[in-house]
């Protein structure tokens, strides 16, 4: 595959880790006025010497280039969840003000079945559905935990409800 400029070996494993952390140092530093107000030069400074520390070492780049790259897929992921959420709620869509809690709750929860099978898909799972979710080698206790999650939030709805009913 040809390599663009924004992929050049120094860019990638210099620039932007660089750049990354000390945006967001200087933006902490700034925000916190851990220096004082007015502390500009000494933020940026502490920031570049932060960031210059940071891209020294191997592991925690790899950590922030992980991190960056499910934060983006994370974003993206979410992104097309609340779009879907808009074409069916928006202006134009279904009116929510007068709508059943039911309803409303029906649909969020069939755009998030709905985007975690694209995920799904997109992430290239092989084979059916059905084998990835329960032949797996850690299905057995996923499902567990998910089956003792449900019970634990009927169990908390139910007190809640029955607690305010009775007040």
């Amino acid at each position: 595959m040809p390599e663009t400029i924004l992929q050049h070996w120094v860019l990638v494993n210099f620039a932007y880790p660089f750049l990354l952390l000390f945006f967001i140092v200087f933006g902490i530093l700034e925000k916190t006025e851990v220096f004082g107000s007015g502390k500009k030069q000494l933020n940026a400074l502490i920031a570049f010497i932060i960031g210059l520390i940071f891209i020294s070492f191997i592991n925690p780049k790899l950590v922030v280039a992980n991190l960056i790259l499910f934060l983006t897929v994370a974003v993206v992921v979410m992104f097309v969840a609340l779009l879907l959420w808009g074409f069916i709620s928006g202006k134009d869509g279904l009116q929510f003000k007068d709508a059943n809690k039911g309803l409303k709750y029906f649909i969020g929860i069939v755009i998030v079945i709905a985007v975690i099978l694209a995920t799904l898909w997109a992430l290239g799972v092989q084979g059916s559905f059905f084998d990835f979710l329960f032949r797996s080698s850690w299905s057995e206790e996923f499902i567990t935990n998910i089956v003792f999650i449900a019970v634990v939030i009927i169990a908390m709805v139910a007190i809640i409800r029955g607690g305010k009913s009775s007040s």
